[in-house]
């Protein structure tokens, strides 16, 4: 286990010193924690600021405590700001490289001027989202596949379209899908750039990127890890001065559209363009999982909006989720349907959906008549370990449990 840490820790220090801060204009390398989920240790690249940490076989080993969150991000930890993996990292070289200079950026992203903040893009949930991002895909991909600029150029022409009647019908879904994609379509662009030798490479892991998730059971968070990395590499192309210029605002889509001369205001015309992809097998496909979603989503709602739940409030989150599984429930939030969430009042696992308010201030599960029971409190689908001086009591709503200090503690 630790023989293989330190190779990890080496194989990311060739492949950031070979960019040699060349991508962003300063060094992915750093601190790096890899951290195994069932017992919570932690192998480091270098020590803490406050001795947590002790060194052993040319790593450094502790555990990270039950108040801090189990994933792949960013995380400030014993007075250092590392790059956060969970133990083992994959197998396979391409896919292990890249997360962990995906990671890394997420580790200096605010210091260039990127924040992390990520849009409310519920649209990506609906018919027409999902559609309108999947022909994107596509069109994408086949760009990236073209052999000559001609070709190139058309099939960006089609992505492009199809985004533009994506924001036609979602009017707020531009300043969302921006948000996300300046956060994670970046990150895994950077994981592509450098943790991938040579052009050829590189293509291949956004060709996978493009692909992969199509399966995704929602979209919401997950669609900019496939849409960053192709604008990337297109804007590499067309527009070799980009990053230099997107920390100042904008998207990678709408840098490609103007250096392109693509009218974005303009009248997409989808049907025709959407042949080109098989557009009506996969407009019937999603048809069919709109249905079976919907009735997921009537589930939820009666589960954690009409029916009794606890109700958690929010003020110094850690959460740790699969941005894979989202549904957002319109005003009400978004279902998770498993995560992990730590606050003031203790740390709370869920596997079978918990609601979070779309400010982020409140999440809730569902629980049975009478209320939450044992210690830790168990409800359907989730379990909540009170810290000292917490405790249940009825809610504002009949039937709805909250938590609250213990008076004098």
């Amino acid at each position: 286990m630790l023989t293989s840490a330190k190779s990890w820790f080496d194989e990311a220090t060739r492949q950031c010193q070979a960019d040699q801060g060349h991508l962003w204009g300063q060094t992915l390398c750093g601190p790096m924690l890899l951290v195994v989920p069932a017992t919570r240790q932690v192998i480091a690249n270098q020590a803490d600021a406050q001795g947590r940490l002790h060194a052993e076989d040319g790593v450094f080993l502790g555990q990270l405590p039950p108040e801090e969150n189990i994933a792949n991000t960013a995380l400030d930890w014993a007075g250092v700001h590392w790059s956060e993996m969970l133990w083992p990292l994959p197998g396979d070289a391409s896919e292990r490289r890249t997360l962990m200079a995906h990671e890394s950026f997420h580790r200096i992203q605010q210091s260039l001027g990127l924040l992390t903040a990520d849009g409310d893009n519920a649209h990506m949930d609906t018919l027409d989202g999902r559609y309108t991002m999947q022909l994107e895909w596509r069109a994408l991909d086949a760009a990236l596949s073209a052999t000559s600029d001609t070709d190139r150029r058309a099939r960006i022409a089609d992505a492009l379209a199809f985004r533009a009647a994506r924001y036609r019908s979602f009017p707020a879904a531009q300043k969302a899908e921006t948000a996300l994609e300046r956060n994670e379509g970046l990150a895994e662009y950077t994981g592509v750039m450098v943790g991938n030798d040579t052009p050829a490479e590189r293509l291949a892991v956004a060709h996978r990127d493009l692909t992969i998730h199509a399966g995704d059971a929602g979209l919401v968070r997950s669609f900019a890890y496939a849409t960053g990395p192709a604008y990337g590499l297109l804007l590499d192309r067309y527009r070799p001065g980009w990053r230099s210029e997107i920390v100042h605002g904008g998207s990678p889509a709408s840098l490609l559209a103007s250096t392109l001369h693509v009218d974005m205001a303009a009248a997409p015309e989808v049907a025709r363009r959407a042949a080109r992809y098989d557009g009506a097998a996969l407009m019937a496909s999603e048809r069919k999982r709109a249905a079976v979603h919907a009735e997921r989503l009537a589930a939820y709602t009666a589960q954690l909006v009409s029916g009794p739940v606890l109700q958690l409030p929010l003020k110094h989150m850690k959460v740790q989720f699969n941005p894979s599984n989202l549904l957002p429930l319109g005003d009400a939030g978004t279902v998770y349907p498993t995560m992990h969430v730590s606050d003031d009042w203790g740390t709370i696992d869920v596997d079978d959906g918990a609601l979070l308010t779309s400010d982020w201030s409140r999440l809730s599960v569902a629980v049975q008549p009478g209320g939450p029971q044992g210690n830790p409190l168990r409800g359907k689908g989730w379990t909540l370990q009170l810290a000292p001086g917490w405790q249940a009591v009825p809610g504002a709503r009949d039937s709805d449990w909250t938590v609250q200090r213990i008076a004098g503690k």
